[in-house]
């Protein structure tokens, strides 16, 4: 195996090997690779220097002739922690998390997105300093943050671009001011990471990392506030050319059409069949409703018009998920957020399998959330860790670790 630039494998390389599972001892690195024994425990070295691998338990014997079996090398999870946290409109959750996805400590609570940026991320910042004093773990032991957020990012900046329901967002510096309430709570002195992404992106990355890791090509459809899916294919995220995939809430569909969306256009999938939509319609029938939060609690509660009118906007869904798994054919379809519970789940398999072609729906596993709230930080976790333990960051880490 030569690097990614027709050069050598680098330490970077050898990790991701040993992450993957798919060489574990040094015979199988210099197999696998190419490189002389020598050079395998050079770079090898400067990976156990960094604390970034540990030997483990003797692994099979390398030789037909037998011999001293192999020493197992695994990626040391303990050397680091990762924040994340994930807001919906009206309420956040945030999580300290080992690099392989426990949660080792985590709150929650009332936050809302529509009092702006600056509020919303100082306040957050709070709540990771005091997750690292609930789990008694020092500051210098964050090798990143992951957000989670309910609009379109840009990940190459880190930005919300025109989102719907995140007035005042809009092209702000999200990872900036993040990064510096964390410092300012936490007195960190080196920087960290902040990396951002859309919230059903993140909670498709989880759920899928966690529940269906061989499923090929994954789509889970949130519906909360607003509706929006997340795509996984071959294990990364489909995100489009600037973050965009995946917005079904603004697919316009027929019945919809004298319903006002709060993007300010007229009938939208979200403006009929999101949590927000159903709130309303329960309100205006003198049900206290103000968000899809309340519906879940409703539809928790069995209430009959709250669960009449969630099968209704399933139907809805549904019709234009005939189209999307028509055009992803993928093996799970997920579905997340406020109104996942059985009249609504009911409702969108109703209308999928009436107007998808057999063909596409043969295979599929239309299943609701397994992690549940927990969705968008472990996704959120799971970005920051293969964004900082890929190959090329391993180098440069390395090198500003000086080893």
């Amino acid at each position: 195996m030569s690097g990614r630039n027709g050069t050598q494998a680098s330490a970077g390389e050898l990790l991701e090997l040993v992450r993957s599972g798919r060489a574990t001892t040094r015979g199988a690195l210099q197999q696998v690779t190419g490189l002389s024994r020598a050079t395998v425990g050079q770079r090898l070295d400067r990976l156990f220097r960094a604390g970034w691998l540990r030997e483990g338990a003797g692994g099979p014997v390398d030789s037909p002739l037998g011999g001293r079996p192999s020493i197992t090398l695994e990626f040391d999870d303990a050397h680091a922690v990762v924040l994340a946290a994930d807001l919906d409109t009206r309420h956040a959750r945030a999580a300290l998390l080992t690099l392989t996805g426990e949660i080792l400590a985590e709150s929650g609570g009332t936050l809302v997105v529509e009092d702006g940026p600056e509020a919303v991320l100082g306040a957050l910042g709070g709540w990771f300093a005091d997750l690292l004093r609930k789990a008694d773990r020092r500051v210098e032991e964050v090798c990143g943050i992951g957000l989670a957020v309910p609009g379109p990012v840009d990940t190459t900046t880190g930005r919300v671009v025109q989102p719907p329901i995140m007035p005042g967002w809009d092209g702000y510096d999200i990872r900036g001011r993040l990064a510096r309430s964390f410092a300012d709570h936490t007195g960190s002195a080196a920087p960290v990471p902040v990396l951002v992404d859309n919230d059903a992106n993140l909670m498709a990355y989880g759920e899928q990392r966690t529940a269906h890791p061989d499923c090929s090509a994954f789509v889970l459809v949130k519906v909360s506030t607003g509706i929006g899916a997340g795509v996984v294919v071959d294990g990364s995220l489909f995100r489009g050319i600037d973050g965009g995939a995946g917005d079904l809430g603004h697919i316009r569909v027929p019945e919809g059409a004298k319903a006002l969306c709060r993007c300010g256009s007229y009938g939208c999938l979200a403006a009929v069949a999101s949590g927000g939509a159903v709130a309303r319609r329960l309100a205006e029938s003198g049900v206290p409703a103000a968000s899809g939060s309340d519906v879940r609690e409703l539809l928790a509660a069995g209430h009959p018009e709250a669960a009449a009118l969630a099968r209704e906007a399933g139907r809805s869904v549904g019709e234009v998920l005939a189209t999307v798994v028509t055009l992803l054919n993928p093996g799970v379809l997920m579905i997340a957020g406020d109104l996942a519970g059985t009249p609504f789940l009911t409702g969108v398999r109703e209308l999928l399998y009436q107007r998808a072609l057999p063909r596409s729906t043969a295979h599929l596993e239309v299943v609701t959330s397994r992690l549940e709230e927990r969705a968008g930080l472990v996704g959120a976790g799971a970005m920051v860790v293969e964004h900082l333990y890929a190959p090329e960051r391993v180098e440069e880490r390395l090198r500003a670790l000086g080893v």
